[in-house]
């Protein structure tokens, strides 16, 4: 995903391109045609529902920043992940991921997540030493969000129902891709502490931490049966020497009372 600068030119390289700070309502990309006699759209097809009972991940980059995910997990706390699912898999038991915001999902049926929500985050350098050099329509950002939504629709209805399938299905169907920009100026956050949200709620990182953790515990858990054994070994050693000099003592004594 790249941002332009207002009236820089740059060669296009992929079909997100947009400008900084100009807001986008909705914006359609193309359309994904799907037929059920060519046999290459059926295996395309194929390996995208694959991809979605495995819940891939696509892993954008707005100006060096992830593009994260957040949503509210079972324990009712938010959780930034850095990637979001091509789309969501609701299986036969009417089960699925926490990350997959359908309503009312069928059981065993693809959702395409075709529509993406962009909300951007920037500081504008107000108070800052750095923000000199910007004008009003300057700034850094910090934090790139997204939200992901299945919308047949080329206009961005939210009313619009779901792009659903089944592993089974023989219809026709197709699949408009579309986004939208939407920009946020946020001067409390710090530029230099941009990736503190993403540290803190990442799942990721949690997982990292508990690794951690339990690495220290194996570690103590380990030193503390070393230690053991060394304190077992030389309460042995100690007791033996003991003994020893206890009968040198008594042998010392005998000679010398003998020779009296």
């Amino acid at each position: 995903m790249n941002i332009h600068i207002v009236n820089e030119s740059s060669p296009v390289e992929n079909l997100g391109q947009f400008n900084f700070l100009k807001n986008i309502k909705c914006k359609f990309v193309c359309k994904k045609t799907f037929t059920s006699t060519d046999a290459k759209q059926q295996k395309f097809l194929k390996r995208l529902m694959k991809g979605m009972v495995f819940n891939y991940q696509q892993h954008w980059i707005i100006d060096n920043m992830p593009v994260t995910l957040c949503y509210i997990n079972s324990e009712a706390t938010e959780v930034c992940s850095r990637g979001f699912p091509i789309g969501c898999y609701v299986t036969k038991r009417g089960q699925s991921k926490e990350s997959c915001n359908i309503r009312d999902g069928k059981n065993d049926t693809f959702y395409v997540f075709n529509h993406l929500d962009f909300e951007i985050s920037y500081h504008s350098g107000q108070g800052e030493t750095w923000g000199t050099a910007f004008g009003e329509d300057g700034g850094r950002i910090i934090a790139a969000k997204v939200q992901v939504s299945s919308l047949d629709s080329q206009t961005c209805e939210r009313n619009a129902a779901p792009i659903t399938f089944q592993s089974t299905t023989t219809n026709e169907f197709e699949i408009p891709f579309t986004y939208s920009v939407k920009f946020k100026r946020n001067d409390e956050i710090r530029w230099s502490s941009r990736w503190d949200y993403i540290l803190k709620s990442s799942p990721e990182t949690r997982a990292h931490w508990f690794s951690i953790f339990n690495s220290l515990l194996i570690v103590l858990f380990l030193t503390g049966m070393i230690a053991m054994i060394l304190v077992r070994t030389l309460h042995k050693d100690i007791a033996r020497y003991n003994r020893i000099m206890d009968s040198v003592s008594e042998d010392e004594s005998l000679e010398e009372f003998g020779w009296k």
